[in-house]
């Protein structure tokens, strides 16, 4: 849990600052390429929805409240939380994507839905920027910067965040080497071992494994110490 919430706060600073210091800064027509929605849906794609919606909302609380922030705090939020809802749901069983295609997908209608719910909070709360731009320009320049953008920053997201689960249904991602199997048996001198060659007795000790001991059809040959006990008794006898 707690390397998981270090890689989530890492992405999310790192993708919020060249978002901020470098996307922004670039002039592009429209849109402003969105770096931290596509750290979300890597992230929730791995994690699952819950996962995936905590991480959007705080994520999205940073963002409102980092400057320069122009619009009202938790809009942007709300946003982020619905879309790593959204995007936790499609987590695959298996830990992973059977096809190259979904993340894409996931981004493109992450992409329009998250314009179109911040342009609907923004008119809930009076923000009209959204009309002098153009939610058309928005919607059609976010698909395409947000898709172009996708291959370079889902993959890599996902790789990382599969090595902090433990689940074996995520593909068996951060665990450590399978255990060596547990070799059971007799070895050149009739001694029973178990595991790396280990002795765990004599003859006394095939009684406790099916197929040995008394009752099993396996001759024993009698113990050193039980021949020098015979000979005692005989020699006291005399």
């Amino acid at each position: 849990m707690i390397q998981r919430f270090l890689l989530s706060a890492g992405l999310i600073v790192g993708a919020m600052v060249v978002q901020v210091s470098i996307l922004a800064r670039l002039g592009l027509p429209g849109a402003v390429p969105d770096l931290l929605l596509l750290v979300v849906i890597g992230l929730a794609l791995v994690y699952g929805h819950v996962t995936g919606c905590l991480i959007g909302f705080f994520g999205g609380l940073f963002i409102d409240l980092a400057p320069p922030s122009d619009h009202a705090v938790g809009r942007y939020a709300l946003v982020l939380c619905v879309v790593g809802y959204v995007a936790g749901l499609l987590k695959p069983e298996t830990g992973h994507l059977r096809s190259v295609l979904t993340p894409l997908m996931v981004v493109a209608g992450a992409a329009v839905g998250s314009t179109l719910l911040y342009a609907g909070v923004g008119a809930l709360v009076g923000d009209t920027a959204a009309r002098h731009v153009g939610l058309t320009g928005l919607l059609v320049s976010s698909l395409i910067y947000d898709v172009l953008l996708a291959p370079f920053v889902v993959p890599g997201v996902m790789a990382l965040a599969r090595r902090t689960v433990t689940d074996p249904a995520a593909g068996g991602a951060g665990q450590g080497p399978a255990p060596k199997p547990r070799r059971i048996g007799l070895n050149r001198r009739g001694t029973f071992f178990a595991d790396r060659g280990t002795r765990t007795g004599g003859t006394a000790g095939l009684g406790t494994v099916p197929g040995f001991g008394p009752g099993s059809g396996a001759s024993t040959k009698p113990s050193r110490s039980g021949k020098l006990s015979r000979l005692a008794g005989k020699s006291l006898k005399n």
